[in-house]
Formats: structure tokens, sequence, C-alpha cells
């Protein structure tokens, strides 16, 4: 059984992937994994070759387009272990097209389509939980920590609907944070983090948000496992209407 090791970076996995595809016979017999750079570790390790990720990632999206998305999806989700499933996914990705993802009864294709999903429906979901705050210099923040590393493509739909504010998404959980500023869009760590505080106008917003929320509710139509199906309470913490 064949051993490869990469840099643990997407571009990588896909360099490694396209590698091992062009030289191995059988990918079911073969593992990848992420280099740990110890003394014993056993393996050939494949260096990141940017063209041919490129290549073969050009390659899956005419095709497989939909296994693009899966793939996208799965990055967001910092799975560790799971390189050898990818790897036997993007085989069967090349051989069938889009259909891969419809067979589920391959261990692989079910693991790879199962964790791509979850981090696609917490983006779709964090698209409308997400709340923006006025501080007192006119911009706008907006704080979470979501399961999965969405900040990127979070920050992009933002960026075509709030064109015309100055705003701040915060990874709380992995101190990152994306900025809108005059049009640009900017991403970074973040060492230290205090929050700013918040203007007036502000304030008084979220008083009459908590108001009408509280108001609107029909006690007779409380439904307590749909609410929080549909708002799961892990991210209640940076909602304005679920405060105090």
């Amino acid at each position: 059984m064949g051993r490869y090791l990469y840099d643990g970076t997407s571009e990588g996995l896909l360099s490694a992937v396209a590698h091992i595809l062009a030289g191995e016979k059988d990918v079911e017999r073969v593992t990848l994994v992420e280099r740990e750079n110890t003394l014993f570790e056993e393996g050939v390790y494949l260096a990141t070759d940017t063209a041919a990720a490129e290549e073969f990632f050009s390659r899956l999206q005419n095709l497989a387009s939909e296994a693009v998305y899966t793939f996208y999806y799965f990055t967001m989700a910092e799975k560790g272990g799971l390189e050898t499933s990818m790897l036997r996914y993007l085989a069967l990705a090349l051989q069938h097209g889009s259909k891969v993802n419809g067979y589920l009864t391959h261990p692989s294709v079910k693991e790879i389509v199962t964790v791509s999903r979850k981090a696609g429906r917490e983006l779709h979901r964090m698209k409308g939980l997400l709340r923006f705050e006025k501080l007192q210099d006119g911009a706008y923040l907006a704080r979470m920590e979501p399961d999965n590393n969405i900040i990127h493509p979070l920050s992009l739909h933002f960026s075509k609907r709030l064109r015309a504010e100055d705003w701040f998404i915060y990874d709380v959980r992995r101190r990152t944070a994306a900025r809108w500023h005059r049009g640009s869009l900017t991403l970074g760590l973040i060492e230290q983090f205090t929050a700013p505080a918040l203007s007036e106008e502000e304030k008084a917003v979220q008083a009459l948000w908590k108001t009408f929320f509280g108001t609107i509710a029909i006690p007779e139509r409380r439904n307590p496992r749909l609410q929080k199906s549909n708002m799961p309470m892990k991210y209640w913490k940076y909602l304005t209407e679920k405060q105090g």
C-alpha cells in the first residue's frame, strides 16, 4: 500500500491528488495524510505543485462541477484525517462526474459529502443569522463563533450586499477578521480584540428590536423545537433578540 504525505494546504491536497491519480492504478490501496515532520514518519512527501493543482482543479470543474463545490465546502470544515477519503472521492468524481455525490454507499463519498454539506448549511444559515452592530465611529461589527471556517465566503456575500458601509466580521473562535472598507475586502488575524463601544443609535435600535421580537410572539403558537432547529442555540450568543 502506498502512503503519501502533503503539506496540509488545500492547494497541496489538490496537487497531491493529481500526482497520485497520475501514477497509481488503484487508489483504494493508497493513503494520503498531512505531513507531521516527525523523525520516523513514513511515506513519500509530495511537494505542492501550484500548476498541477490549478490544472487538476480546472479539469474537475469541466468534468464534475458539483464535486468542486463539495471540495470547497470541505476545506471550510477543517476536518483532519479525511485526506484519503477525499482522494478516493475525487477519483470517483473524475469517473462519474457530478453524479458522484449520489454514490453514498461508498464510504469515502458518504464521509466527504456529509462533512461538506454541514459546512455548506452553516454558511447558508449564517447569512441570515449574522448580526451587525453600529459602532461609535459609524462602522459596523458582526461577531460569530462558527463550527466551520466560513469567514471568507461569508464576507464575500456581504461585500455584495453592504457595499456602501464600512464593516468588520470577526470570527472569535479563530481570531480572524474580515474588513470591508471603501470597496476593498481584507482578511487577517487579530491577536487581541476588545469589543468597541456601540453607538447610541445602535443601542436604541437593539432595544426596539427586542421589544418588537417579544411583542409579535403568539404564545399559543410557540414551538421551541422548531425555533432551535431554524436558529440553533449555539448561535444565540450574538443574536440581538436573544440577549437579556
